[in-house]
């Protein structure tokens, strides 16, 4: 790029300018801080970025174009040109009616895609009726019980024209069961459904803990997901790699992209020791990161995230088709960063970190209602929020064209960085024989501990400045309308349920089951028994109940 005369010019064009026009005003008005970093510290930002910052890049193998190796300027030739991002927004509204009166809305207001939240005993394998599920029924998304509660979900909907995304793990294959069902029912041919389910155990064990099975059997689960969609539902992503809770939990912007390739490591592995080819499965793969405030930080990240998967796919695993190759990744922004303080200003960090996103190259994005520090988000903040993606998309110009920030000598190094931070932290969990050694070891999850509890105290002791929370407070918030869950919501999903059974072909049940059981205990793929238990109207719980039957309950520690 710059042959090294042309550096040495540079350099001594930078000397100067530092003693005789920056000195001056240095020594006369200082700088607001002793040292700049990034958001999460992981890299010293200097004062000034040159070409000799970006000396080692080599264009073709760094950077490269558009839809070819390695990637780091986006997956896709045309990007945001050709077609714009998908706008998602996470809706599940405690009964299945609910859902679909929201998902209906956002369709109306412009939404290309659906994102499906499940409450918590979905996510854990549990009906309503449960003891288990008491009081938590529809309070953090959708109770779905059977194939009913789904048939209600997308009624209306036809399966052949959305995208939906739905964030369910330990009993994934239940679920996508479901959607394919339902597919089926409507007369849709299952090549033509998208749409992605997170399916991401690892993240389970390093960050939320809505397990259900041990790693073994829940790494067998996945993979069987693998080598079924790939020949069933080839548009349908199979995992969605979260890297946002990881986030979440505290970790910074490498750890959050480490972590998250070493989970994808984890996963190719045993699909490849499963007897799959890279090259079937690892198409369907799929990625979701976080998108936090500091614009540049995230924009490196993404790009750094994309060229070291490339690397790792072609280095680790010998991948020959490209699509192998391609990190696609859906983007959330921040959660954790929303403030319950003034919350009007979550507008702003929303818009800023959907900002990041697009100029980053994301293939999807939700972004936060202003409110979700507080509740489930009001039509009227999903409304804003969903906006906050139209003007991005059609007044901002920043999908106009492709990479934007590449060629910055700041995002440039910043990229560098950020990818070498990553790559080292994969090696160390290599030495230390893998991901999922190293969460059983406790390894990942104190990592990320150490780094939420540095940041707690910056925010304690007013060196990291959150606006509205620990600077520029107010006497007093307005009060808002809230998004509410009714208690009696729980009751009428109870008997929504007991009908059902009451309908149903129990024969048809348990020999539904017994199948199922007999997949679980043997080498079948387990997708064909689940989609004709859930055709039978099985539910969640019973299905998820033959599994822990034969596979066990996860005990950390233990």
């Amino acid at each position: 790029m710059f042959d090294e005369d042309d550096l040495e010019a540079i350099r001594e064009a930078k000397a100067d300018w530092e003693a005789e026009t920056a000195g001056p005003t240095l020594d006369r008005f200082g700088e607001r801080e002793e040292t700049f970093t990034t958001d999460t510290g992981g890299q010293a930002v200097k004062r000034l970025y040159t070409p000799d910052d970006i000396a080692d890049l080599d264009y073709e193998d760094d950077i490269g174009f558009p839809g070819e190796e390695p990637y780091t300027r986006g997956v896709y030739s045309t990007m945001h040109r050709g077609r714009l991002w998908t706008m998602r927004q996470y809706a599940g509204m405690g009964t299945a009616s609910e859902t679909n009166e929201r998902f209906n809305y956002l369709i109306d207001q412009g939404s290309s895609g659906l994102s499906m939240a499940f409450d918590l005993p979905t996510q854990m394998g549990y009906d309503s009726d449960a003891g288990m599920a008491a009081g938590e029924v529809g309070k953090a998304g959708v109770a779905i019980d059977t194939l009913a509660d789904f048939e209600t979900v997308f009624d209306g909907i036809p399966l052949d024209e959305v995208s939906t995304s739905m964030t369910i793990n330990a009993p994934a294959v239940v679920l996508l069961a479901m959607y394919i069902a339902v597919g089926d029912k409507q007369g849709v041919d299952r090549a033509e459904l998208r749409g992605t389910i997170q399916n991401d155990i690892m993240k389970e064990y390093i960050a939320r803990n809505l397990f259900i099975y041990p790693p073994e059997p829940s790494m067998r689960l996945i993979t069987d997901t693998f080598g079924f969609a790939a020949e069933a539902v080839p548009n349908f992503n199979t995992i969605s790699i979260s890297g946002y809770h990881i986030r979440e939990a505290g970790s910074t912007a490498a750890q959050e992209i480490a972590f998250t390739l070493a989970n994808g490591i984890e996963y190719v592995e045993a699909a490849i020791d499963a007897g799959q080819d890279v090259d079937e499965f690892a198409p369907q793969l799929s990625f979701f990161f976080n998108a936090h405030n500091n614009i540049f930080e995230e924009v490196a990240k993404f790009r750094a995230a994309r060229r070291l998967w490339a690397r790792i796919m072609d280095e680790r695993f010998g991948a020959e088709n490209p699509k192998s190759k391609q990190l696609k990744f859906h983007t959330q922004t921040g959660g954790s960063t929303l403030t319950a303080q003034q919350i009007e200003n979550n507008v702003v960090r929303v818009g800023y970190q959907a900002l990041a996103a697009v100029l980053g190259g994301t293939q999807s994005l939700h972004t936060n209602g202003k409110d979700e520090a507080l509740s489930l988000p009001t039509e009227q903040s999903v409304r804003t929020a969903l906006r906050t993606q139209q003007i991005l998309a059609h007044e901002s110009g920043v999908a106009d064209t492709i990479d934007p920030l590449a060629g910055s000598y700041y995002v440039e190094s910043l990229t560098d960085e950020v990818e070498a931070e990553a790559r080292d932290i994969i090696d160390d969990i290599d030495d230390r024989g893998g991901m999922l050694r190293a969460v059983d070891a406790g390894y990942i999850q104190q990592e990320i501990q150490d780094v939420a509890f540095e940041r707690q105290q910056e925010i304690e002791a007013g060196e990291r400045i959150i606006v509205g929370v620990n600077e520029f407070e107010v006497d007093d918030d307005p009060e808002m309308d809230l998004e509410s869950v009714d208690e009696e919501d729980e009751q009428r999903q109870i008997e929504q349920l007991e009908e059902v059974k009451a309908e149903r072909d129990d024969d048809a049940v348990d020999e539904a089951l017994d199948a199922v059981a007999a997949a679980a205990a043997g080498d079948d793929n387990v997708l064909p028994p689940v989609i004709k238990a859930v055709k039978a109207y099985a539910t969640v719980q019973e299905i998820c109940d033959v599994f822990r039957e034969e596979f066990g309950e996860y005990q950390p520690g233990v």
